[in-house]
């Protein structure tokens, strides 16, 4: 079997299998890890707390477009999506390292331009980078590792839903989406609905604040929207055993997107990118975090043990299943180009 024909969820699989025949469990480290391979970030136990660590690596022409994004855009989302890894465990993010594998004939500007947004978003979010590497390459190619910990003794994961409680999610779906349509020349009727589809494409800020209080409130489950709804919202189906009911009416998307593209439902459903967070919990719960947080708070749907077709279907306000034309980006299995990011 060819990677192209197993899929990058189904590699993840296969590399977790073959690591976890070498693992020592009653020995440190690996007694330490409370959360490995399949989860936003990976953490463990250590004598000063939970530690937290993810990374990406971002691929010229499959991850972004140098013709849509320009080098502050991708030096700002190359950490953003990073630190919404980070966010989407309610973890605080503390070290940063970056590693660039470059084109000898790129412009020395635009890798000054690339580290200002980086290290400007970094200081927003108090993340000192501290290293990395460089390599010569013919295409552009980003890795950065964020080493983080978390605010107390939780964390949020992916393997915590429950039959009963409600599917929620901060801010809005589809507009990262639209954004990159509109950067590859679909129009917009006006210029504060471009900057807006702009900014959600290219200047994502990622919901570490959010992702503490989703902690404190009571929430315990949670994953950041990056290859889209649907498919994210599989990721913590398969890890709970759960399955999941998404209303279509209910998705919140900004009345810029419903304004300008028909397929806004798409975009919402399997767009991706938008970096807002997903979270399951009961009525109460929401409740609380609607108060606490600044941004909107919207309930789309729950959390069911039934045995549906799909692990995450999409009913509309009669209750009758919508066929969705896609689950969402995955590597091997989407072509060449992405959306955007991972």
């Amino acid at each position: 079997m060819k990677v192209s024909e197993l899929g990058e969820f189904g590699l993840i699989r296969l590399i977790h299998t073959s690591i976890a025949r070498y693992e020592i469990p009653e020995q440190a480290p690996w007694r330490d890890v409370l959360v490995g391979i399949g989860d936003d970030a990976a953490a463990w136990q250590s004598d000063d707390g939970i530690q937290l660590a993810t990374t990406d690596t971002l691929v010229q022409d499959i991850h972004f477009d140098l013709r849509t994004t320009d080098w502050k855009g991708l030096g700002w989302k190359a950490l953003a999506v990073n630190l919404s890894d980070i966010a989407a465990m309610g973890g605080i993010p503390r070290y940063a390292l970056l590693s660039l594998a470059l084109p000898g004939e790129l412009e020395t500007e635009d890798i000054s331009e690339f580290s200002d947004a980086m290290a400007q978003l970094a200081r927003e979010f108090g993340v000192a980078i501290v290293g990395g590497n460089i390599a010569a390459a013919p295409n552009v190619v980003i890795t950065v590792m964020i080493i983080g910990r978390s605010k107390g003794k939780m964390i949020l994961k992916r393997s915590t839903a429950s039959p009963g409680e409600r599917i929620a999610i901060t801010g809005y779906l589809g507009s990262s989406a639209a954004g990159l349509e509109m950067l590859r020349g679909k129009s917009v009727s006006d210029r504060e609905g471009g900057r807006i589809l702009r900014q959600a494409h290219l200047k994502p800020m990622p919901k570490i604040r959010e992702g503490q209080i989703l902690i404190q409130e009571g929430v315990r489950t949670a994953i950041d929207v990056s290859d889209g709804l649907i498919a994210d919202l599989n990721h913590i189906c398969e890890l709970s055993k759960v399955n999941a009911r998404i209303r279509m009416e209910q998705l919140p998307v900004h009345q810029v997107v419903r304004a300008n593209f028909p397929n806004y439902e798409e975009l919402a459903l399997c767009g991706g990118e938008d970096y807002q967070i997903l979270f399951t919990a009961d009525e109460a719960t929401i409740a609380r975090v609607r108060l606490a947080l600044d941004c909107p708070v919207t309930v789309i749907g729950d959390v069911t043990e039934e045995k549906l077709a799909t692990r995450v279907t999409v009913v509309d306000s009669k209750g009758d299943v919508i066929p969705c034309p896609k689950g969402g980006w995955e590597h091997f299995k989407n072509g060449v180009l992405k959306t955007g990011f991972p």
